[in-house]
């Protein structure tokens, strides 16, 4: 069994493997992000969880195993049910969430970053927009993570 401390950084694909498993535990049990998965989707986590790996080292560790589409698979949620800038900004919020009761060190804010910008160029992309951080609103997205921060204090 794997013991984490929330001192050390992402260390490879043990980790990553983890951490995936905590938020998507966490984001199927979510009211809003959870049917995306659940009962759109129809998401087998064991089945879906070596490829979301696979990207994940890719993008962290600079692995060559993923050659995915990760656009197509949201394009298609979309067209069942659109998917908001709220929502986005919700799964940013789990995800951050779970890297930190799990990781702290550079690849641990990279992955955040990263999956920021992921959730920022896909809402604009779904949303038919060029321009990433332009909202229809004129205000931008801002991930619901950070909303809810700003309130607090």
């Amino acid at each position: 069994m794997n013991h984490f401390a929330a001192d050390q950084d992402i260390a490879g694909r043990a980790d990553l493997l983890a951490l995936l498993r905590r938020f998507y535990a966490a984001a199927f049990a979510d009211r809003r992000i959870g049917p995306f998965f659940t009962e759109i989707a129809g998401t087998d986590l064991d089945a879906h969880l070596p490829r979301i790996a696979d990207f994940w080292e890719r993008a962290l560790f600079r692995s060559t195993d993923y050659t995915g589409n990760a656009f197509a698979p949201h394009a298609a949620l979309n067209a069942a049910r659109e998917m908001t800038a709220e929502d986005f900004g919700r799964w940013v919020q789990l995800w951050r969430a779970t890297i930190d009761g799990l990781h702290r060190g550079p690849r641990a804010e990279q992955a955040k970053a990263h999956g920021e910008r992921i959730a920022l160029a896909l809402h604009a992309r779904l949303a038919g927009r060029d321009a990433p951080l332009e909202g229809g609103d004129g205000r931008g997205f801002i991930p619901l993570a950070a909303l809810e921060l700003r309130t607090v204090a």
